[in-house]
């Protein structure tokens, strides 16, 4: 086995915590059961690191089986990236029959055919999303393992979720090849970023309620009120305000958990 496919794996460990590694592993499905029971999960991390690591090498791991296991890694910790929504287009109203292997075949050509050291690695889930792995090189240098771009694909929507790397020029790359793998016209931003990738996904594909309301804060009501009195009343009118606003986004959002929006932008 490769040192550096072997370091990238130790590292990948290392990210997980500790209680974790084990069911992580599990699902990236590398290593045996019978490899797994050999390890001793309550030592300390980097031992554990160093076990999977021999296990591995005995198993002839490559770059992408390490690729995989940093799929899963990400697909369990999303929010350890800085998500972007992306919105495609068509330019007509044809629907058309979405072929998971034409979608993978135009993507790699595409981008292998602008940038030949690069390394691309794919997961589908269940809920219809291809997760896309990107390791960036240049012309004249092997591809950075360690500055990924991650790509979350909903096959039956227009909407795709990008975590970039740090190389943004290679972002017009990536777009392309999306655009011309998925048979859209073109792709633009829509200024929609966060930690929480689930947060995004549920604010554009709308999984909340949708009586919306237009929200007109209520200005506090002037009343003769002895001055003994005031904190409490204070109080009260916060406890109010508090509850009612509880309430609207119960009826807006639905009863889950809140979408976490950390930058959005409305242009005019």
């Amino acid at each position: 086995m490769d040192e550096t496919v072997a370091e990238y794996i130790r590292r990948t460990v290392l990210k997980i915590p500790r209680d974790e590694i084990k069911t992580v592993l599990q699902k990236w499905g590398f290593l045996s059961e019978r490899q797994l029971q050999t390890i001793n999960f309550h030592q300390i991390k980097e031992n554990v690191s160093q076990d999977v690591v021999q296990l591995c090498e005995a198993n002839s791991a490559d770059i992408k089986q390490a690729a995989v296991l940093d799929i899963i890694y990400n697909h369990i910790y999303p929010n350890k990236r800085v998500w972007s929504v992306y919105q495609m287009n068509k330019t007509g109203e044809e629907t058309e029959i979405f072929d998971l292997r034409d979608f993978k075949k135009k993507f790699k050509r595409q981008l292998q055919s602008a940038l030949k050291n690069v390394t691309i690695s794919f997961r589908e889930y269940e809920d219809n999303a291809i997760w896309i792995r990107i390791a960036w090189g240049t012309p004249y240098t092997k591809p950075n393992q360690y500055k990924t771009s991650y790509v979350v694909y909903h096959s039956q929507t227009p909407y795709v979720f990008i975590s970039a790397s740090v190389l943004k020029s290679n972002l017009p790359l990536l777009c392309q090849a999306l655009v011309l793998a998925s048979n859209y016209h073109d792709i633009r931003e829509m200024e929609l970023r966060s930690h929480s990738l689930n947060s995004l996904k549920d604010i554009v594909f709308k999984r909340y309620s949708q009586n919306f309301q237009t929200y007109h804060p209520r200005p506090l009501q002037e009343r003769n009120v002895a001055p003994e009195s005031t904190d409490v009343r204070i109080v009260q009118e916060n406890r109010n305000e508090k509850e009612r606003i509880q309430r609207v986004n119960r009826e807006v959002f639905g009863d889950g958990p809140q979408p976490k929006l950390e930058f959005a932008q409305y242009k005019v």
